[in-house]
């Protein structure tokens, strides 16, 4: 097996825990990274000699580019990008305030940015490296109650399919994850909840939020079982630029792609009306 050094963002639990911990037992090195200083002698010691622990907050671009800078000094070029820190935002649209959405995508999606624009330029140099970002179903399909972290899920897979087709021809693949639910604390004490204020939203949003946190502690989705594909992903030949992960995720996106195809053929004539007769046709790649 070729041993590799993988950076990880957020490893102190959730999907980035267990996709550490996955990893370590596999015998790789894990750069981790931690928000609160007294959780990093925490993740040392799941693999002492392996396991490098770094206090990082991604929405810090200095800070971001710091460490990576240190870690390919110390510990050695990073093989692997995971970035996964990042949380939930649940609100109805119309009572979360902006100051939320921003919160949301400075860590969900600036936060990404910056730790993949840290660590491309190594990898691009080397002409090696595999970039993961955690996405989520709800960035290629969208739930009510959860605008904020679906437009900064969405924000993700765009950005990252995007930078797949810039770098395919550089050694560099790259893979967003897209996962269901999965039995992490996402939808419990690690969501931000805006306060409830319009009682035009009751009926649709109340049984929503309800479900979401009776759910919570019992969802379908196993992290370690997330932590084994992630690293199937990683030794393929022809990884995916989309890996899906969870049965619930490919049940709801199949019908929530249904729909944006449905609605698309529905007004395919009006769409090509807009057309200049003589204009230039974008080339597919």
């Amino acid at each position: 097996m070729t041993t590799r050094t993988f950076l990880i963002t957020g490893v102190s639990s959730g999907l980035g825990r267990a996709f550490a911990q996955g990893t370590l037992d596999a015998g790789h090195t894990v750069v981790g990274t931690v928000r609160r200083a007294e959780d990093l002698g925490a993740f040392e010691a799941l693999a002492p000699g392996r396991a490098h622990a770094r206090q990082l907050d991604v929405t810090d671009d200095e800070a971001v580019f710091a460490v990576v800078g240190e870690v390919e000094r110390t510990v050695g070029p990073i093989d692997v990008l995971i970035a996964n820190a990042g949380y939930g935002h649940e609100g109805v649209f119309e009572e979360s305030p902006m100051a939320e959405l921003r919160a949301q995508f400075e860590a969900n999606v600036f936060g990404v940015a910056a730790t993949v624009h840290a660590v491309l330029p190594g990898m691009r140099e080397r002409r090696s490296g595999h970039i993961f970002a955690v996405s989520s179903m709800g960035g290629l399909m969208a739930f009510p109650g959860l605008s904020y972290y679906c437009g900064s899920k969405y924000a993700v897979v765009g950005m990252l399919e995007s930078l797949a087709k810039e770098v395919a021809g550089l050694g560099v693949r790259v893979t967003v994850i897209e996962p269901g639910s999965f039995r992490t604390a996402w939808a419990g004490r690690s969501m931000v909840r805006s306060e409830r204020t319009i009682t035009d939203y009751d009926e649709i949003f109340a049984p929503i939020r309800e479900a979401r946190q009776a759910a919570s502690g019992n969802q379908l989705g196993d992290p370690a079982k997330a932590a084994e594909a992630v690293l199937k992903v990683l030794d393929a030949e022809n990884p995916p630029v989309h890996l899906v992960l969870g049965s619930d995720a490919l049940r709801l996106l199949a019908s929530g792609r249904a729909a944006v195809t449905a609605d698309i053929e529905a007004w395919a004539e009006l769409s090509r009306s807009t057309d200049f007769p003589d204009g230039h046709q974008i080339a597919s790649n």
